[in-house]
C-alpha cells in the first residue's frame, strides 16, 4: 500500500468522523421537535446541527476544504491555515490532520471564536445584522477547553495550532499571523463576517483561499462579502461549494 493510499484513507477517515457520518450521528433536538433520525443527504450537505459530531459543514464543504489545503501545499502558495467561527473545532481539526498527513511542519492551523457564541447584533455599526437571534442560541457557544479536547481526541493538539479567543473585532488585527493560504469564515453575521475580512485578507496569499460558509443561508454574510468585494474592487470569480458554502482564490491585485 502506497505512501498516497495510507494517506488517502486517513483523511477520508477523518471527514467521515468530524461529520458523523462513520456512526450516523443523530441531529440535535431542535426547540422541542424531540430526536430525528439520522439522514445521509442532509449531513452529506451540512444543513443540519449534529448532536456529537465536531463538524456541521458537512461532507462537499469539508472535501472543498481538503481539497483547497491540498491545492495551496502542491502549489507552495505560502502561508498558515485559519478558521473564524469553530463551533467544536472540526473543520480546523481537519487542516490539522492534513498538515500532518502530508509531514508539514511549517505552517500553523488558527481556530479562532469567541468560544461563547456569536456577538448580539450591533445595528448602529452594522445594520445588516438587526433582529438576528443566532447570539441566544446556547449550541453555538463551544467552550475553549473542548475544542482543545476534541483536537486532543485525534492526537492533533500541538503548537502548530492557535487558539484566538474573543471577538474578531478585538482579536484578529492584532493577531501575529505573517501570511494566510486559507482564510476560512464561519461567521454567519454582517459583522463576524466583515471583521476577519477587514482584518486578514491583505494576509492571504496570492492564489490562497477564501472560503465562506452559509453565504447563501445568511443574508448578512452574503451582504458583507458583497460590500467588501465591491469596496476592494475584488473581481475574482466565485465559487458555488454546495448551494451553501463559496469560495474564490486571490488573485493578483
Amino acid at each position: 500500500m502506497t505512501v498516497e493510499t495510507l494517506r488517502r484513507l486517513y483523511l477520508d477517515l477523518m471527514r467521515d468522523c468530524l461529520t458523523g457520518m462513520i456512526y450516523e450521528d443523530p441531529p440535535l433536538e431542535w426547540k422541542g421537535d424531540g430526536v430525528r433520525p439520522f439522514d445521509r443527504s442532509t449531513r452529506e450537505m451540512g444543513m443540519d446541527w449534529p448532536a456529537r459530531a465536531h463538524s456541521m459543514i458537512g461532507q462537499k464543504r469539508m472535501l472543498q476544504l481538503q481539497q483547497a489545503a491540498e491545492s495551496v501545499l502542491e502549489r507552495r502558495i505560502p502561508g498558515d491555515f485559519i478558521e473564524t467561527g469553530v463551533w467544536r473545532g472540526g473543520a480546523c481539526i481537519l487542516l490539522r490532520a492534513i498538515l500532518k498527513a502530508y509531514a508539514v511542519t511549517d505552517r500553523r492551523v488558527w481556530v479562532a471564536d469567541s468560544f461563547a457564541g456569536l456577538p448580539e447584533p450591533d445595528p448602529e455599526r452594522y445594520p445588516a445584522d438587526q433582529g438576528d437571534t443566532l447570539y441566544s442560541y446556547p449550541a453555538l457557544a463551544v467552550p475553549i477547553e473542548t475544542v482543545r479536547e476534541n483536537f486532543a481526541r485525534y492526537g492533533l493538539l500541538d503548537d502548530q495550532v492557535v487558539f484566538l479567543k474573543g471577538w474578531f473585532r478585538d482579536t484578529l488585527a492584532a493577531a501575529p499571523i505573517d501570511r494566510l493560504a486559507i482564510l476560512r469564515l464561519d461567521g454567519d453575521l454582517y459583522e463576524s463576517t466583515i471583521e476577519p475580512l477587514s482584518a486578514l485578507y491583505e494576509k492571504v496569499s496570492v492564489g490562497g483561499f477564501i472560503i465562506v460558509d452559509d453565504y447563501h443561508v445568511f443574508p448578512n454574510c452574503r451582504a458583507a462579502i458583497t460590500d467588501f468585494r465591491q469596496s476592494r474592487g475584488i473581481l475574482d470569480s466565485m465559487h458555488d461549494i454546495d448551494g451553501a458554502a463559496v469560495f474564490w482564490q486571490r488573485g493578483a491585485d
